[in-house]
């Protein structure tokens, strides 16, 4: 797989038009494309660009080795915590919802939802 392929992959598996994906990098549509196609080489701005923006592990963009990304799950729910100020306890109860089986969150979600509706 090339690494334009990868780039393809990365974007498809973040669910992200090449508009999108390329709005984080300043990077316009076509020029994406055309790395994903092969019709230009990646550069190595680029690369370190694409792994800082999309925690995308460097070492599977350049040569293919490795996981896709780099403790995205982590990563995730430290950007939220950033962003919406949450502390360590805060993190914690996040953390371990996510973790919960389906129904165990059906269950939480209903009984949030009892004490929050005004009836």
């Amino acid at each position: 797989m090339t690494q334009g392929e990868r780039i393809k992959e990365v974007r498809k598996t973040l669910g992200l038009t090449l508009d999108k994906f390329g709005e984080k990098l300043g990077v316009k549509k076509a020029a994406l494309s055309a790395i994903e196609n092969g019709k230009r080489n990646l550069t190595e701005q680029m690369t370190i660009s694409i792994c800082r923006e999309y925690k995308v592990n460097y070492d599977y963009l350049t040569y293919g080795d490795g996981e896709m990304f780099e403790d995205l799950p982590e990563t995730i729910l430290d950007e939220l915590c950033i962003e919406y100020d949450l502390d360590d306890d805060d993190r914690d109860i996040l953390n371990f919802y996510l973790g919960l089986p389906a129904d165990a969150r059906d269950a939480i979600k209903k009984q949030i939802k009892k004490i929050f509706v005004k009836e």
